[in-house]
């Protein structure tokens, strides 16, 4: 591969399941461009959460809009996932994601329907996954650490309620790709999960 040809990672999973930070590291890795596709709905949450309607808060997003404060609370995430499933606000959204994918020179992209819907044609799909008590234990540390008033029953709870409207939802359900690689990062730490995606990046840049 060229060092501006366009090579597109995509890399979903469910919520607190690794993805975000192994997405950030092999990007790092590689000298990608990285787009955590999950903050565009975070940031449309947050606007609806202040009163905007979900599609003009879509329509609407600026990319000042991905760096306003508490798109990593519980309360946004709700949100996120209840705009994700309205079809007008996923299409709003849809054009700025393939433009990143297939920018010069590569780019990564982690969210929950790359693989599917954003880049079926990606050259790596990965999907990354854990087990439910496992990603409420990240998510819960995560939380408790920026100051969240959290249990760690209550963070199970919000996963589990996620995971059934993510994969249930008709416009682009929660799915690994049918040529995605599954990394369960259950038993992993992040170096380990981080090594085998980058070896799977390489593998396929030969």
């Amino acid at each position: 591969m060229s060092g501006t040809a366009p090579f597109t990672v995509a890399i979903d999973g469910p919520a607190a399941s690794g993805k975000g930070t192994i997405s950030r590291r092999v990007a790092a890795h590689f000298g990608f461009a990285h787009l955590d596709t999950g903050l565009l709905y975070r940031a449309v949450g947050r606007k609806v959460l202040e009163g905007t309607e979900p599609v003009d808060a879509a329509r609407g997003l600026r990319a000042e809009d991905l760096e306003a404060p508490g798109l990593r609370s519980a309360e946004v995430g709700q949100a996120a996932s209840k705009v994700a499933a309205i079809p007008e606000v996923r299409g709003a959204l849809t054009d700025f994601q393939v433009a990143f994918a297939r920018r010069a020179g590569g780019a990564v992209l982690d969210g929950r329907d790359i693989g599917t819907v954003i880049c079926p044609e990606a050259e790596v799909k990965l999907f990354v996954t854990a087990s439910d008590e496992v990603r409420a234990h990240r998510r819960f540390l995560e939380l408790k650490d920026g100051g969240a008033d959290v249990t760690e029953t209550g963070v199970l709870d919000d996963l589990r309620a996620r995971d059934a409207r993510d994969s249930a939802r008709a416009t682009a359900p929660l799915r690994p790709a049918e040529d995605a690689v599954t990394l369960d990062t259950t038993g992993m730490s992040i170096d380990e999960a981080v090594a085998a995606a980058i070896a799977l990046v390489e593998a396929a840049r030969l």
